[in-house]
C-alpha cells in the first residue's frame, strides 16, 4: 500500500489559509469499499485508509515514513497566482487620491 504526503488545499469556503501549512501523511485505500445489505451503509475491512499523520514539515513527514519502511509518494502544492486588485472600493479612502471626493 503506498501512502501519500502532500499539504492541504484550503477549503473552498474559505477564502484563508489556514489549515495548509502542515504537512499530511495518509494511506490510500487498499481494498474496495462494499455496501452493507441490511442498511446499506458504505465500509471496508481497510483500517489503514482511516490513519492521518499531521507533520510540520515536508522533511518531517518523508523522514518518518522512511524511518517506518512505508513506501509513500511525494505531491508537491500547487502555488497560488496572488489576486492583485487595481483601484476598486478601498482607493475611495486612499489618502493620495487622484481624484477628488464626487459625492
Amino acid at each position: 500500500m503506498i501512502a501519500r504526503i502532500y499539504q492541504p488545499a484550503r477549503t473552498a469556503m474559505s477564502s484563508g489559509t489556514a489549515k495548509t501549512h502542515q504537512w499530511v501523511l495518509e494511506y490510500g485505500p487498499s481494498e474496495a469499499k462494499d455496501i452493507d445489505p441490511l442498511m446499506g451503509w458504505t465500509g471496508s475491512g481497510d483500517t489503514q485508509s482511516q490513519i492521518r499523520l499531521k507533520f510540520d514539515s515536508k522533511e518531517a513527514a518523508v523522514s518518518y515514513a522512511r524511518e517506518h519502511n512505508i513506501e509513500a509518494e511525494v505531491m508537491e502544492p500547487h502555488q497560488r497566482k496572488p489576486n492583485i486588485r487595481a483601484g476598486g472600493y478601498g482607493e475611495n479612502f486612499a489618502t493620495n487620491r487622484r481624484a477628488p471626493w464626487t459625492h
